[in-house]
This record gives C-alpha cells, structure tokens and sequence, in this order.
C-alpha cells in the first residue's frame, strides 16, 4: 500500500493523519518542519490547472478512517458543487511522496487535497481575503487539522496569497471531476448498486420557456441536460432534465444547483 505524509496503516482501511501547514505566530516557525522552498520557479509562469476527462482513480477513493473519523469519498460530485471554508497548504516537507491517488505530489504543481470530493477533481479557488482565484486538480487526501476543507499545493497557495498567511478563507467550486460518462450502473466499493436518475427541472408548454432553463442550468454548471417531448391528452410539454445522474451523493449536490435556480426541488425520475 502506498504511502503518503504521516500515514498510519490499519487492518482495515487506510488511516491517513494529514499534515498542513501552518506557521506558528510566536516563533515563525512552520508545523513539522515543513514549509516553503528555498527556490522554484516563478507563480507567474505556472498555469493552472487544465480540466480533462479522467476516470476515478484506483487508489485514494475507498473509506477510511484519520483520529478515528471514518471519511466516505463521494463516488461522483455535480459540477457546481461548492464549500466555503478555511484553506492551509503543504511543501517541502511532502514533495516527492506519494499522494493518495498514487500520483508523485509536486509542491510546484497546481494541485490540492480534499478529504472526500473524487480524486481526482478539479476546483476552482478563490481566496476571499485578496479575490485571486486558481484552479488546482485535486489528488490527495486531507487536511485533518483545524476543520479546514482543502490544503493547497505550495505554489497553488503562493499564487492564491497564502504561504506568508498559512491559512485564509477560500470558496471552492468544482470545474471538471472524474466520472462524467459513467456507465448508467456503478457499483460502490462496497458493490452495492447506486441509484441513476435524472432530475426534471420543469416542463412547459412553450419550448422556449424550456430552452431558457437549460441555458440558466448550463450557466450553473450543469453540462448533462436533455429536453424531453412527451404528448398528454393532445398536449404537448417540454421537459427539461438534467442527468443521467449516479449516486446518492451526486443526486443530492446537482438537486441542490437545480432548486438554487428555479426555487423548486427538481422531480427524480428514470428512462
């Protein structure tokens, strides 16, 4: 089993003990003896990260269990899904370690962890306290400190206004996860069978009543929607849906974008 920063093995799951960073206001000094690098490569020459289909990843995506917390990574999460909360990050210390998705963590790299969203994910960031935003792709578990919800890579948090701080006030909004042309059946890790729906935003009489809908639900951040024609009683209806969508987790995010826009919890039906 492959390892990544402070990570205890049990018999049952991976027990990961996250590491952020933090600096100690009385002495400047960072938690664990890690922090920044003596040099690297200018912020202003690393791009963000880039969206791409992806599968899930093979490791990083079971339960597991840190300080005797047991944590269920999602199977799936709707794009739009977001948090705001507090961000630390992660440095020398880990770089070159072997994340929990299996990748090498690169502290120059535009990258993040997040103890349940899919690995991997990718978000965007922006920091409440300055406005700068960047979009890290997440593949590592964490951070287990401080009920913080993401620790950045060291150049994601250089770029974000965060290494001198340690931590700061961040919004995170998936961009692009894993996952996104499933097959209509998936089983868990556990191979229960999840649930595939589409969630009906409306139905109208007028097409172009249904067509503006779609366009307000692609703006935000649902890609998967389909306008449905069905005849009753010699009158026709446009429904628009959104899906297919798989899993309890992802149903109930992208129910949550829909009743965000139209003010109405969305209506679960099948093909």
């Amino acid at each position: 089993m492959q390892v990544r920063r402070c990570i205890a093995v049990s018999a049952v799951v991976l027990t990961l003990a996250g590491c952020s960073v933090f600096r100690d206001p009385p002495s400047g000094a960072y938690f664990e003896d890690d922090g920044p690098p003596g040099s690297g490569p200018d912020p202003a020459t690393v791009a963000d990260a880039v969206p791409r289909a992806e599968p899930l990843s093979r490791t990083g995506n079971a339960p597991y269990q840190v300080f005797g917390v047991r944590y269920d990574p999602m199977s799936s999460v709707a794009v739009g899904y977001s948090e705001t909360g507090e961000a630390s990050w992660y440095g020398r210390k880990f770089h070159g370690r072997t994340t929990s998705n299996g990748d090498e963590y690169d502290m120059f790299a535009m990258t993040a962890a997040h103890k349940t969203l899919p690995l991997p994910t990718y978000l965007q960031v922006r920091n409440l306290a300055n406005g700068r935003e960047v979009v890290v792709r997440v593949n590592d578990r964490g951070p287990f400190l401080g009920g913080r919800i993401l620790d950045l890579s060291y150049m994601a948090a250089k770029k974000l206004g965060v290494v001198e701080t340690g931590t700061a006030p961040v919004r995170i909004r998936v961009i692009g996860t894993a996952g996104s042309r499933e097959a209509p059946l998936k089983k868990t890790v556990s191979g229960a069978m999840q649930p595939v729906v589409f969630l009906q935003a409306g139905s109208f009489r007028l097409r172009g009543n249904a067509e503006r809908l779609k366009a307000d639900l692609v703006r935000a951040g649902i890609t998967r929607i389909r306008i449905v024609t069905v005849e009753l009683q010699e009158n026709r209806y446009y429904r628009v849906q959104a899906g297919p969508v798989t899993g309890a987790n992802a149903i109930q995010n992208q129910r949550a974008v829909i009743m965000n826009v139209t003010g109405v919890e969305p209506k679960p039906v099948r093909e």
